[in-house]
This record gives C-alpha cells, sequence and structure tokens, in this order.
C-alpha cells in the first residue's frame, strides 16, 4: 500500500469546491485537475479526476457522470485544528455560508470553541479551537 486517500464525488461541481477549499486553508492547492472532453461520458469540462491538497492532507474528487440518490453524510467529516480564534471564526463563517449548522461554535468543554457545519456541497466540517 503506498496511499490512504480520502475520495470525494461530486455532483457537477467539485471544481468550485476544491477551489473554496484551497482559498480558505492556508498551504493549500489543487494538485491535479483532469477534465472530461467532449467524448465523455462524463460532461465536457467536468472534473474526471482531481487532487487538491488542504495544509498536507491529499484529497481526491469527481464529478460524477451518474446521478446517485446518496450524497454526503456527516459521518464523514473533515476536522481542522485551528491557530486562533480569528481563524476558527472565519473558517466557520464561510464555510457555513449557504451550507448548514450542526454545532454553533461554543465551549462544549473538550475545547475552547468548537463548531460542526456543512458547506454548500454537503461536506461536513468539524472546526475545533484546542484549549
Amino acid at each position: 500500500m503506498v496511499h490512504v486517500t480520502p475520495f470525494l464525488m461530486f455532483q457537477g461541481n467539485a471544481e468550485e469546491a476544491m477551489n473554496l477549499y484551497t482559498s480558505l486553508i492556508e498551504g493549500s492547492e489543487i494538485t491535479k485537475l483532469t477534465r472530461y472532453g467532449a467524448e465523455g461520458p462524463g460532461k465536457e469540462g467536468s472534473v474526471m479526476q482531481a487532487s487538491f491538497s488542504l495544509k498536507g492532507q491529499t484529497f481526491m474528487c469527481i464529478d460524477s457522470n451518474i446521478k446517485h440518490d446518496f450524497t454526503f453524510t456527516p459521518a464523514f467529516s473533515i476536522f481542522l485544528t485551528c491557530d486562533s480564534e480569528e481563524e476558527v471564526d472565519r473558517l466557520y463563517s464561510q464555510l457555513s455560508e449557504n451550507g448548514s449548522v450542526m454545532m454553533p461554535l461554543g465551549n462544549y468543554g473538550f475545547s475552547r470553541k468548537f463548531g460542526w457545519v456543512a458547506d454548500r456541497f454537503g461536506i461536513s466540517w468539524q472546526l475545533n479551537l484546542p484549549a
């Protein structure tokens, strides 16, 4: 085995999601992007396969060319350990925009400040400011 990599399957907005995530998290980048061509099978220009890195953690993603009855679930989430209150506040605000809040920012006893949101793409994020 060479790598263990989280894999995210989007329904047509993988590139938009990657652009958002890499713009919000310092030290992040899109490392590979292959698009479907006119020959398909996916919509021309959509993401056939991509890789991106958030603070050194690699993720892969695609735009599924097949519509599914399922999407992302909060049972899998991306856990971010933040360095400052400003950082956790900023990420909470930007990631929850047009998404949903599962746990508002607060002190739940296990950290100084914690919040859990799903972004507008359905990806679940836990934001933590350690004690």
